[in-house]
């Protein structure tokens, strides 16, 4: 029996594990011990730091695994690449990977192909800082270059807040530098893709939800976007550009996007699926199962009998991640959702008596749900009204 390994283990990672055995692979889940979703659904478990290249590498030599996978986390995306390249798998290479988990050498690579996207600068100290913001215009974006989803980014209005910024994003990087960037204030949007054997299968743009922390999280995402036909195209065309600037293939991808008086800028991309129920979002809107696809490719089978045999129906749906404005411990918990067939997923991961975090990212999610309809709006409309149906006290 073929046998996948999945890096990560989380609540996503184990979708995908699911997929797979269902498909008849065996599967192994590579992660740092923890109290992770993904260890009770594989068939075997080898503990790596996925962030590790070459513990990676060797996780998939000791549990004789024929093809690596993950999807929604980018803590594994280098070593994937890196493992992937040196076994001979199908995936992502190491330099794409390297690209996709850096985002200077990312932004390099976009600047060389034309890519539109934010002017940007490497700073290494408070002084290389201040040479910076000379260039650009207030307010800026502070990132770490290395660090997945919101964490490490920083919209800042002011200098001072560039410099407490800055020093922020050292403290949490591993890297010796980090960027600035003009901040570019539009419509956010985004955009999943894949890409087989060279060839883009399909760029599929969606709306965004967002939270303001620190910066703007993505909570939510719904299909179709409300947009011009030229938009439309646009993002499509400006995806596969950023797509072949960082050398993407054989994988999956999720790509952030900006809008701003009709002109698309590419925020930044991975070589793995979107997060926060965009796995899900495809799957809706295609007819048929992405984790499946991605599987598939992993373990050198043709995902695209997956995607061809899907029923040419675009189904609008939409998520939201379910959310806390206060830190501390749950109470109670009640939910009246009626659950019908447009409930596609309505997902709860707490329950009374645990401790929840006020949300600052996505790692402090505490459930999500997934509806589908006959437009984006009507989607959203009933999102909102299960909002108001689950009630969770906390203190």
């Amino acid at each position: 029996m073929k046998k996948l390994m999945v890096l990560g283990a989380g609540f996503p990672q184990a979708q995908l594990i699911n997929a797979a055995k269902e498909m008849g692979y065996r599967t192994v889940v590579c992660s740092i011990p923890g109290d992770y979703p993904g260890f009770s659904c594989a068939d075997e478990v080898a503990y790596a730091d996925i962030s590790s290249p070459e513990e990676v590498l060797q996780a998939a030599k000791d549990f004789h695994a024929d093809g690596i996978a993950t999807c929604c986390l980018d803590t594994g995306v280098r070593a994937l690449g890196y493992a992937c390249e040196k076994l001979g798998y199908p995936g992502l290479s190491e330099t794409a990977a390297i690209r996709s988990a850096d985002k200077w050498q990312m932004k390099n690579a976009f600047m060389d192909a034309g890519v539109n996207t934010a002017r940007c600068y490497q700073v290494t100290s408070r002084e290389s800082l201040g040479e910076a913001l000379g260039k650009l215009v207030l307010p800026v974006v502070v990132k770490a270059v290395d660090l997945q989803g919101s964490k490490g980014v920083y919209i800042c209005r002011t200098a001072e807040e560039a410099f407490a910024a800055f020093d922020e994003a050292m403290r949490l990087t591993r890297r010796d530098y980090c960027i600035v960037e003009e901040f570019i204030e539009g419509n956010e949007l985004g955009a999943q893709a894949f890409v087989y054997k060279g060839e883009i299968v399909f760029v599929l743009p969606h709306g965004d939800n967002t939270y303001m922390s620190k910066t703007a999280v993505p909570i939510g995402h719904y299909v179709p976007i409300d947009a011009s036909e030229s938009v439309i195209e646009a993002a499509k065309e400006q995806s596969e550009k950023a797509i072949r600037a960082l050398g993407l293939d054989n994988c999956a991808v999720n790509i952030d996007l900006i809008e701003r008086d009709g002109k698309i800028y590419v925020i930044e991309l991975t070589g793995r699926a979107g997060a926060t129920a965009l796995v899900e979002l495809v799957s809706i809107y295609y007819g048929m199962d992405y984790f499946k696809m991605i599987a598939a490719m992993a373990m050198g089978d043709d995902p695209l009998a997956i995607f061809n045999a899907r029923d040419g129906k675009a189904v609008a749906n939409a998520s939201r991640m379910l959310l806390s404005e206060k830190s501390g411990v749950v109470k109670r918990i009640e939910n009246t959702v009626p659950m019908d067939e447009h409930v596609y997923d309505l997902t709860l991961i707490i329950k009374e008596g645990d401790t929840i975090n006020k949300f600052t990212n996505a790692k402090d999610r505490i459930g999500q749900v997934i509806v589908s309809g006959k437009t984006a709006q009507e989607c959203l409309d009933r999102i909102d009204e299960i909002l108001t149906q689950i009630k969770i006290e906390v203190e």
